[in-house]
């Protein structure tokens, strides 16, 4: 693998994108509102949901 020019870049731009998704993602957790929070955390206990399928 040393062989190949420029190898070095990949694993250094990997950790790049890696460590910007879990930032904006922590951003976002820490910005949220409550009550969107609680909403959304609701969804799966909600009865009214129209696709109901039974197999």
């Amino acid at each position: 693998m040393e062989s190949i020019e420029g190898i070095a870049t990949y694993p250094m731009i990997s950790l790049l994108i890696f460590f910007v998704f879990f930032a904006l993602l922590f951003w976002w957790v820490l910005t949220a509102r409550k009550e969107y929070i609680n909403e959304v955390s609701q969804i799966p206990l909600e009865d009214n949901n129209q696709n109901n399928h039974v197999l």
